[in-house]
């Protein structure tokens, strides 16, 4: 398996606006961005599925856009409007089988990056 590596993350007030970059993606499906805070569960912020939809979850819908650069192999997640509640460590993953009919298996995982939003 590849190795993803996650970049741009950092200190930024509300209402301010970040890139994060996810490099070593190679896959069409099921590759995403998930988020998490210290005592809480992990939680899905943006995916691509099995169909090649996207799947937005809805406290960053109309603020948070995935970008996939298939030529690069590279997966963006731009992030506008930032708010206190965005803060967290967010991971990009994927799928390494592309998916299944069962739907997505996230089995590799980039090492995670801080994002800091001061209100």
């Amino acid at each position: 398996q590849g190795r993803l590596v996650e970049s741009g993350g950092g200190s930024v007030q509300s209402g301010g606006s970040l890139k994060l970059y996810c490099v070593g993606t190679g896959s069409l499906y099921c590759l995403g961005w998930f988020r998490q805070v210290p005592g809480k569960e992990r939680e899905a912020v943006a995916y691509v599925e099995t169909d090649g939809k996207i799947y937005y979850a809805d406290s960053v819908k109309g603020r948070f856009t995935i970008i996939r650069d298939d030529v690069r192999n590279t997966m963006y997640l731009q992030m506008n409007n930032l708010t206190a509640d965005d803060t967290g460590t967010y991971y990009c993953a994927l799928d390494a089988g592309g998916g299944s009919a069962y739907g997505c298996k996230y089995d590799q995982w980039g090492q995670g990056i801080q994002v800091t939003v001061s209100s």
